[in-house]
């Protein structure tokens, strides 16, 4: 048994992340401030005797025993990332210090949830670890490309000069039960309007692709990365490498939903990547991690979640 702090633990991908370490027999601390987390989503934990809340807010300096930390900390989808830019990437940079700072006095393992986001708009394709990325450092979207790219800078460097254990995944587009509903994500968005029976909005022409990964794969990718026995990881590729046209995910949305939604189209954002695909080469040969959920049964999980929440 190991005690486990997870900031943004309330969060979408944290709060699986909390069940699955309690499944394992694990303490586990939930670290929220509950800007984009709910207590909806942990709520079946806190009867719990190995599971604790703390609502705290990661840019502000907090003192804890722990074992391992995985820093999932931050807003991920654009409608909330760029509602306060500043505040983003505050929480990427203060967040990783003095994740990194708790870290260091404990000799903890710490895992940073990184994101395929800082590949940018690639010219790479699919994206591998080594690749430096095509980012735009003064656009809309950099409070969170840059920030999560500053956060790996200083996992690197706490580990190089300090000895840090250290873990970086980048993490490529994940899905499932417990999004938000205002989440902005093309999933959510695509399913709610569905079973709303509203228009289903494409932004472009619907060609640009991106790579799905259901929120279990994701979860046992990132507890195998921390569990393994390296003192340092990273960074490693963690998504589906299946790709998919975005047009293509609307019409198998609409068709799985059994609603008559109409797909219209909008203008693409500033810096929406094209392309989003993952090489996981990396993360096959050293964790033996692929994920085992495709596309059309991670949806129906997913769509059965909205239906009851919508």
């Amino acid at each position: 048994m190991k005690r486990i702090l997870i900031t943004g633990g309330a969060g979408f991908l944290g709060s699986h992340l909390c069940d699955k370490l309690i499944e394992h027999g694990n303490e586990v601390l939930c670290l929220d401030n509950f800007f984009t987390g709910s207590k909806d989503n942990i709520i079946h934990l806190l009867a719990n005797p190995r599971f604790e809340l703390i609502r705290h807010d990661i840019i502000n300096p907090i003192f804890l025993e722990m074992d391992h930390i995985y820093n999932l900390a931050c807003p991920a989808s654009p409608v909330h990332y760029q509602h306060n830019p500043i505040k983003t990437i505050k929480t990427n940079v203060m967040g990783a210090i003095n994740a990194l700072g708790m870290a260091k006095r404990l000799n903890a393992k710490i895992l940073q949830a990184s994101t395929s986001e800082v590949y940018g708009d690639p010219d790479m394709h699919p994206q591998k670890e080594g690749y430096w990325g095509r980012v735009n450092p003064v656009g809309p979207r950099s409070c969170y490309d840059e920030g999560k790219r500053a956060a790996e800078c200083l996992m690197m460097d706490y580990h190089r000069q300090n000895n840090v254990k250290v873990k970086i995944a980048r993490i490529f587009n994940t899905y499932g039960p417990r999004m938000a509903l205002n989440d902005g994500r093309v999933v959510s968005n695509f399913v709610i309007q569905a079973l709303k029976g509203e228009d289903i909005t494409v932004y472009g022409d619907g060609s640009h692709t991106r790579s799905f990964c259901y929120v279990d794969d994701m979860v046992d990718g990132l507890v195998s990365m921390m569990e393994s026995a390296d003192s340092f990881l990273g960074p490693v590729n963690l998504g589906n490498p299946h790709e998919f046209r975005i047009m293509d995910l609307a019409k198998t949305v609409i068709g799985m939903t059994g609603n008559r939604s109409k797909i219209v189209h909008r203008p693409l954002p500033e810096d929406d990547p094209m392309q989003r695909n993952p090489d996981i080469s990396l993360a096959r040969k050293i964790l033996g991690w692929q994920p085992h959920v495709n596309l059309e049964k991670g949806l129906e999980r997913t769509i059965e979640y909205f239906r009851k929440v919508v």
